[in-house]
């Protein structure tokens, strides 16, 4: 190899279009098209979050415009039936199985991505998220939920878990000087991915109904098709930088913050560490309490605000009729949307920002704000403020996704950049437990409170604010327990060095930048970011046409 960094042209003989020293970058590629190759994978598996857009269509699915119930039907039943349309408590299931599969998936495979390189992965990921939705679109057609179960929920979920982390370890070596930015970047369009596919689903529903049909089979032929370009140029767009590799002009700062490793801990040694399950239970209550808040966003300020949201401040949420509930509920949806654009926003802000103040530092902000905000909810909801409230729930989303965008970046600082995407896939087991811990929480606290007899209001959700703002309080002390790692549980310098054979052999020669990762924002880079950011446009204008009704 020449000064520059040129491959002979044998250094890649026997390696498959897949294989991860296919895809180790040559001299003059830019880094700033990797990011967008992963949003464009997050994007399309993002739509995880939007799935209920097609629950209540579904329902009616042999009815046409009403259900046809049947009394007697069970959820065994309803696996199998093909007279009875399935209830929306049946359908969903399937969002269950999205992140028990996604985090299950991503702690079992993580490791063999790590070997495969994250073009493979992405390709995998593609052909089970899209391949899913087709299965559940033949489950539509022949009317088996089970088919929709095993296809969109547990093929689709495998390929969510392969797809969310495919891209983390990768963009953590490309930006060893902006780990927080990159990682938040990318998982950014996790947390977006329905606001484009939800609308872009309710259009398409929309023209492809018929007298005989709702319209959700052919939906899902079409998202799928067209999530499989996407992933699949995002998976061949991934390049991992070869071994020793830093961006041009960069070097590690002299005074290291001792929480930041220039170390590698092993996959198989990462869960022995306390600091592992201490991560792992900031995670976890983190995100316990901010996805309890998503599941009754709506409910919430409906019967919070009840009549104040139309114009009736003295008119309770029981005291409604029909048409004022509909009306409401509308609004709420609106509430619903603006969240999720906290919670995008949230991914990038708090993920760069910890890059300046450190990851630590940044999960103190989460907590200590986030107990302070759920204390004060109920304040807000008594004086009847309903901008103060809006905001505070605002600022919690924005904090759930950041805690998800900053997680990995935790990570790569305590273990090491080697296996910081299998460890994180290890480490979102938490989310699979917060995603059944939040939601029961805060439901089965409301269904007491409601049998004990309290009413519609603002003290029907004060007890769950503060239990919320407890577990915020546990995840606080778990945070303040995390240290740096004892030199026991690093590998050698050695160890690391036969692990990093393979794409050093493609790019033997003195470590530094060999031309690699330059270019910044150039036309391609442009065109690249183009591609992925207009159908984000697209979203957020969207639901910020819909979101207006709220204060409008």
């Amino acid at each position: 190899m020449t000064a520059a960094g040129t491959r002979t042209d044998g250094a890649l003989a026997g390696v498959g279009l897949l294989d991860r020293e296919r895809i180790v970058a040559r001299p003059g590629f830019n880094r700033w098209l990797v990011p967008p190759a992963a949003l464009a994978i997050h994007l399309c598996i993002g739509m995880a979050y939007g799935f209920s857009v097609f629950w209540l269509p579904l329902s009616k699915s042999l009815g046409i415009t009403a259900s046809t119930a049947c009394p007697d039907l069970t959820l065994a039943s309803a696996l199998f039936t093909t007279t009875c349309d399935w209830r929306v408590a049946d359908l969903g299931w399937i969002y269950t199985l999205f992140f028990v599969l996604l985090g299950s998936s991503a702690a079992i495979w993580g490791g063999w991505l790590e070997r495969a390189g994250p073009r493979k992965a992405g390709v995998v990921s593609a052909c089970c998220w899209c391949g899913g939705i087709i299965l559940a679109a033949i489950g539509v057609i022949t009317h088996q939920l089970w088919m929709m179960w095993l296809g969109a929920g547990v093929i689709g979920g495998i390929g969510l878990g392969l797809g969310y982390i495919s891209p983390v370890s990768t963009l953590i070596k490309w930006f060893p000087d902006r780990r927080g930015m990159a990682t938040g970047m990318a998982i950014m369009g996790f947390g977006g991915g329905a606001m484009i596919g939800a609308p872009l689903a309710n259009l398409l529903m929309n023209a492809f109904k018929t007298d005989s049909s709702v319209g959700v089979w052919q939906t899902f032929i079409v998202m799928a098709a067209i999530y499989f370009v996407f992933m699949m140029g995002g998976a061949f767009g991934y390049r991992i930088p070869p071994a020793g590799w830093r961006p041009e002009g960069w070097t590690p700062p002299a005074a290291k913050s001792t929480m930041i490793t220039t170390k590698h801990v092993h996959l198989n040694n990462a869960h022995k560490t306390k600091q592992f399950w201490l991560i792992w239970a900031v995670l976890c209550l983190n995100v316990s309490a901010g996805i309890g808040v998503i599941g009754m966003a709506s409910p919430m300020l409906q019967e919070i605000f009840a009549g104040s949201l139309i114009g009736l401040p003295d008119v309770g949420f029981a005291q409604l009729d029909a048409g004022q509930k509909a009306s409401i509920a509308t609004i709420a949806a609106g509430f619903a949307g603006l969240l999720s654009l906290f919670n995008i926003g949230g991914r990038f802000f708090w993920a760069s920002l910890s890059d300046k103040i450190g990851r630590k530092n940044t999960y103190y902000c989460f907590f200590v704000l986030g107990i302070v905000l759920y204390a004060l909810a109920p304040t807000f909801a008594g004086m009847g403020n309903k901008a103060l409230f809006v905001l505070s729930f605002g600022i919690i989303l924005s904090m759930y996704g950041g805690g998800f965008a900053t997680i990995p970046a935790y990570l790569a600082d305590i273990f090491g950049t080697q296996f910081v995407g299998a460890i994180h896939g290890r480490l979102l087991t938490a989310w699979a437990t917060a995603g059944i811990v939040g939601p029961v929480v805060v439901n089965y606290i409301r269904e007491a409170q409601i049998a004990a007899g309290a009413a519609p209001g603002p003290t029907l959700y004060t007890g769950t604010m503060y239990i919320l703002a407890g577990m915020l309080a546990l995840g606080l002390i778990a945070n303040a327990l995390i240290r740096p790692l004892s030199d026991k549980w690093f590998m050698s310098d050695d160890e690391v060095a036969a692990l990093q054979a393979k794409s050093a052999a493609v790019n033997a020669g003195p470590t530094g930048s060999f031309g690699i990762g330059t270019g910044g924002l150039d036309a391609k880079a442009m065109l690249a970011w183009a591609v992925v950011g207009i159908p984000l446009l697209w979203g957020v204008w969207v639901t910020l046409r819909a979101t207006f009704a709220l204060f409008g």
